[in-house]
Parts: C-alpha cells; sequence; structure tokens
C-alpha cells in the first residue's frame, strides 16, 4: 500500500469557489477517483491557500495512469486548472508529492515484530 501525500496552492481570490466545489464533487469524478485505485483520499486547505491532499493506493504509477486516460477526469481537472499558483500541467498530474517519512502503524509493527 501506497501512502501519497501532495501539495498545491490555491489562488487567494479562489478560496471560497474552491472549499464550495469540493463540498459537492460531481459523482462521475468520485467515481473516477474510486475506479483509479485511490481511497482515503482527503484534502487540506489553509486560509493562505495551501493545499494538502493525501490518499492510498496499491499503485500512484498505475492510478496517475488511469486518471489521465480517464475523460471525466480531463473534464473535472480542466475545469479546476484555474484555481492554482502556476502549474505546469493538470492539477492531478503536476502536483508536488511529499515524501512519506514516518506512519505511527508501522513502526508499531516494527516493535511487536
Amino acid at each position: 500500500m501506497q501512502r501519497v501525500c501532495f501539495q498545491l496552492h490555491v489562488l487567494p481570490d479562489r478560496l471560497t469557489e474552491y472549499r464550495i466545489r469540493h463540498a459537492a464533487v460531481w459523482p462521475e469524478m468520485l467515481q473516477a477517483i474510486a475506479d483509479s485505485g485511490r481511497h482515503n483520499y482527503s484534502l487540506f486547505l489553509r486560509d493562505d491557500g495551501l493545499l494538502i491532499g493525501y490518499y492510498e493506493t496499491e499503485s500512484d504509477e498505475a492510478s496517475k495512469a488511469a486518471l489521465n486516460a480517464d475523460p471525466r477526469t480531463a473534464a473535472w481537472e480542466a475545469d479546476m486548472a484555474d484555481f492554482f499558483v502556476a502549474l505546469d500541467g493538470r492539477p492531478d498530474q503536476a502536483a508536488q508529492t511529499l515524501p512519506h517519512i514516518f506512519n505511527l502503524e508501522d513502526q508499531l509493527a516494527k516493535e511487536t515484530s
């Protein structure tokens, strides 16, 4: 299981609208994410626009490829692209991934092995 954390930056003048859009994500986009193999997916948004996302997947490369090929994803990403500070490409593909350095359950499991 891969745990993936990423960051983006939402434009300050678009924060309210970004929150509204994510309170009711398109059902077809929700299904596209689930179909890609991502689960336990969460977004966290700070008032200055820092967006942190987290999800789990068996293969991040496979889930990225599935989302990249899915027309449901392309429509959502095109609709959301103008919310972010300077991205090179689609938000779902251009987000900066953060290295995973600690997990409580993993370390506790090592202690009991």
